[in-house]
């Protein structure tokens, strides 16, 4: 990044001029003159050494002799023996033999000849001397995996990163306020400079503080000067690269320990983040349990309610609880899953012990809390469904019960009274006799009423056995019926011995009021029967119970023209009766003596029963209007539920075809997977379209469905299965991804794992049990013994399931061949940078790591306590251990 335009603009102005040496020979005169300045004070810093120096660095390199005496210094080599002639063959004879020695290090000379050195071409020279500098003193710097200018340029920004207006990019305009070389000898030795007094707006005091504390103090010759670098736009790169590799071999003793910082830091970040995970698992494990605590006693609460009404809300409810509350957990139950398996597999890779979540939150304890939540809710379910039934059959039982006794207590309002009347003790002997044919049609209609009451007290008792909220009123109104029914038989049967007794006193009787009585009573309780059941109401659930209830009513109008017929009879018996006494001229009273039943109540009857029979029509037919639509809707769902019911079992099948084939890479068989997922979630709004049938054939009230054997509860069953397996195997595709990569595990390994393991899982199940395993491990060399193969399976089954997945397989097999940190390596970077102590002290652990780690282990180190202990000393031995469990595994 940069601080300004201003050094944007001049980076973009140098990347436009700058040209190699090897292409056209040119070069900026500012920058040449920083580069032999730089050049020459690298180069007697190491000739120095040999007790020589130079002082023009295109002249005294001509004869080849110092040039090779450079050589010989900064490589701790011997070249071969120098021409000591002053001919020009001798010195290009010597200059060759440092070419030929610097091309043996692997460094190419392009267009740097021998004559043009000779011949004191400045150009050459300094292009030599940066090909010497290149390979003795920066190729070998390595910092974090980059080397050379690159690993250089890390390490000053690694270097100079916490310090204010310090911004390392490159190697020319990044250095030109000199804060940056206070930066880096502030960093390796604070007590020689005074960086807060530094100002950014000042760069010809910091460049001279710098180069003067590196020369009086590091030893660090002065290779730049600080007007060059300001006056030029942009300095040369290769002079400030050379200047700041001499710092960087000054404090080359720091590298260690930075090295050993950076391990340890690697190692607690992977720690740190291991943490984090377990946290964020035991969180969303307790948030799950507690809500499955808190769902199961109201999916098991089976209190019922009394009314349809409420009934209904309840089975509303829990409809919102399977569309907007349950999903959402059904996603977290997966995603914890897939936590879980992930963690594990980052700590294997990471060599830590398996995480083991707190008692009672491990994945067997959520499946489990899981299936009780299903088993309540299956449960739930059919209760409420039983429960509809069950109060649909009572209010109509309670229905058909008022009916029924507010018919019977009208027929016996005044029936008590009639038969305690004493009418005969003053009657004729005419009237006697109507008084006991009267009573035998009484006995008559009270016979035809026994039916009536029966059905009474069994609707009641039905009632009360199907547990009715008002039962208590119905039994009461059932007793107070039976109570009656008894008083009248009793009273009945009174009245009925003391007509008998005066029948032996009277001899006269009206036959035709007697046959009118017997025929029109019958018809009478045959047209209250017709009316009863006229206006009956009825359930049914199919169409071929309307069909029958209206087979039923048709043959019932079939019979109305034979009982026009009677009527008529009965009729012309009243007629009959009517023509005698204006005939005879008999006195009677105008009322038949022996029924109340009169010609025009026959009538009204009967054309009361001729006016239900077409609403009874009406009623049958809009039913089966009704049953069709039921049909109508069983007929829909079925056809979709036959379809997405072999959809998902097949899908479910392909997933597992899919997760134990070998086709290609594990990125192609992710992406195969992920575009099945895809495909999978499309898949949705076709079981949101039969959810919506589903709820109309609730909404309907239709309990059952013979053209399919699918259920809503099969297919949202099968559903969440299918999305739960899809996302399970995803995941541990994922998770061969990360093996493989923290492994190095090619594709052909993989292939080979993949096709030993689903050659010993016999059952084709995806995993292996402990006998499949051990035979795998004798047939590729093992033998093993019984602790042996307890300790192996300890690694690779750590949740003691007996069980091995593919995961677990490749852990295993490639674990020999992995490089991982191990706590000696840790305790052993530890100690480089306590220096060499058995002990760390918190100054230390501060200066060396991110502040944020040095706490982390502060907070973690005990204190020490050997026979070399000082104050604030801590245990970095028994820390390192910790990381990684009791023992390395």
């Amino acid at each position: 990044m940069y601080n300004n335009m201003d050094e944007y603009d001049e980076e973009i102005t140098y990347m436009h001029q700058e040209d190699d040496w090897d292409r056209d020979l040119l070069l900026d005169p500012a920058w040449e003159k920083q580069q032999r300045k730089t050049f020459t004070a690298w180069c007697n810093s190491h000739l120095r050494k040999a007790g020589t120096q130079i002082e023009n660095i295109e002249e005294d390199f001509r004869d080849g002799l110092k040039l090779m005496l450079l050589l010989e210094v900064i490589s701790g080599e011997r070249l071969a023996k120098p021409e000591r002639g002053k001919m020009r063959v001798h010195k290009i004879s010597n200059v060759n033999k440092a070419l030929d020695f610097i091309a043996g290090k692997g460094v190419k000379l392009v267009s740097i000849g021998a004559e043009e050195i000779v011949d004191g071409n400045a150009k050459m020279t300094l292009g030599m001397i940066w090909t010497i500098i290149l390979r003795f003193a920066i190729q070998d710097i390595s910092v974090e995996e980059t080397s050379a200018k690159e690993g250089l340029l890390l390490w000053c920004q690694r270097k100079t990163a916490p310090y204010k207006n310090v911004n390392i990019q490159n190697f020319h305009i990044s250095w030109k306020d000199g804060l940056g070389f206070c930066a880096l000898i502030h960093r390796h030795r604070p007590e020689l400079i005074d960086y807060g007094k530094l100002r950014k707006d000042d760069p010809m005091t910091n460049l001279n503080t710098a180069f003067d504390v590196a020369e009086k103090y590091l030893d660090i010759p002065k290779m730049l000067d600080a007007e060059d670098i300001i006056s030029t736009l942009r300095p040369d790169e290769k002079a400030v690269m050379t200047y700041v590799s001499c710092y960087y071999h000054a404090f080359s003793g720091k590298q260690k320990a930075e090295t050993a910082a950076n391990r340890i830091c690697k190692v607690l970040a992977v720690n740190q983040e291991n943490e984090q995970l377990m946290e964020d698992y035991e969180k969303l494990a307790s948030d799950l349990l507690e809500w499955i605590r808190r769902t199961i006693p109201w999916l098991e609460n089976r209190m019922p309610e009394n009314t349809m009404q409420a009934m209904q809300q309840k089975l509303e409810d829990f409809r919102d609880y399977r569309r907007l509350h349950k999903p959402p957990k059904v996603q977290e139950k997966c995603q914890l899953e897939i936590n879980f398996n992930t963690l594990q597999t980052k700590l294997r890779l990471s060599n830590r012990p398996a995480f083991m979540p707190s008692e009672g939150k491990m994945v067997s304890d959520i499946n489990n809390g899981w299936g009780n939540l299903e088993g309540a809710e299956k449960g739930y379910e059919e209760w409420l469904l039983n429960e509809i039934r069950r109060l649909e059959r009572l209010d109509h039982l309670a229905e058909k019960f008022r009916q029924k006794a507010a018919i019977h207590e009208a027929w016996t309002e005044g029936k008590e009274k009639m038969l305690q009347k004493h009418d005969f003790e003053t009657a004729s002997l005419s009237e006697i006799k109507a008084l006991l044919k009267k009573h035998e049609a009484f006995e008559s209609d009270l016979a035809a009423h026994q039916d009536r009451v029966e059905q009474i007290a069994a609707i009641a008792q039905e009632l009360n056995e199907l547990d009715y909220y008002d039962s208590p009123s119905v039994n009461a109104r059932c007793q107070r019926i039976c109570d009656q029914w008894d008083a009248l038989g009793a009273l009945t049967q009174k009245r009925s011995e003391a007509l008998q007794r005066t029948e032996k006193l009277l001899e006269t009787i009206d036959q035709l009021y007697l046959e009118f009585a017997k025929r029109a009573a019958p018809f009478n309780n045959w047209m209250e029967g017709a009316m009863e059941d006229l206006q009956d109401t009825f359930i049914v659930h199919t169409i071929e119970e309307i069909q029958g209830l209206s087979t039923a009513h048709e043959q019932f109008k079939a019979t109305l023209p034979d009982a026009d017929k009677e009527r008529q009879a009965i009729l012309g018996i009243h007629n009959e009766i009517a023509k005698i006494v204006q005939t005879y001229h008999v006195n009677m009273a105008g009322t038949n003596p022996y029924t109340t039943i009169n010609p025009q109540e026959v009538n009204a009857k009967w054309d009361k029963v001729r006016q239900l029979v077409p609403q009874r029509d009406q009623a049958l037919i809009e039913e089966h209007a009704r049953q069709q639509n039921n049909e109508r809707l069983r007929r829909q769902f079925a056809n979709q539920a036959n379809v997405i019911g072999p959809w998902i079992q097949t899908k479910m099948e392909e997933i597992g075809r899919i997760s134990m084939e070998m086709h290609g890479t594990l990125e192609d068989q992710l992406t195969h997977l992920r575009q099945y997922e895809k495909s999978i979630v499309n898949y949705k709004p076709k079981i949101d379209q039969l959810e919506g049938d589903h709820q109309l054939i609730q909404e309907a009230l239709i309990f059952d469905n013979k053209h399919t054997n699918y259920t809503m509860e099969h297919i949202r069953v099968g559903w969440e299965q299918l999305l739960t397996t899809i996302a399970r195997t995803i995941n541990e595709i994922e998770n061969q991804v990360l093996t493989r990569d923290a492994k190095g595990i090619t594709q052909e390994q993989l292939n080979e794992y993949r096709a030993s393991f689903n050659h010993f899982d016999r059952k084709r199940s995806g995993i292996m049990d402990a006998e499949d395993f051990k035979t795998c491990l004798i047939s590729v060399g093992y033998n093993l013994g019984e602790n042996e193969f307890s300790r192996i399976m300890s690694i690779v089954d750590p949740n003691r399931m007996g069980i091995v997945t593919f995961q677990g397989f490749i852990d295993f097999m490639s674990r020999e061949t992995t490089d991982t940190d191990t706590a000696d390596q840790v305790t052993a970077s530890f100690k480089v940078l306590a220096g060499d102590k058995n002990y760390i002290l918190a100054d230390e652990l501060l200066r060396e790591l991110p502040p944020d780690q040095a706490e982390y282990c502060m907070a973690r180190m005990a204190p020490y306590t050997g026979p070399d202990a000082v104050p604030g000393a801590l245990d970095y031995m028994s820390f390192s251990t910790a990381l990684y469990g009791e023992s390395d595994l």
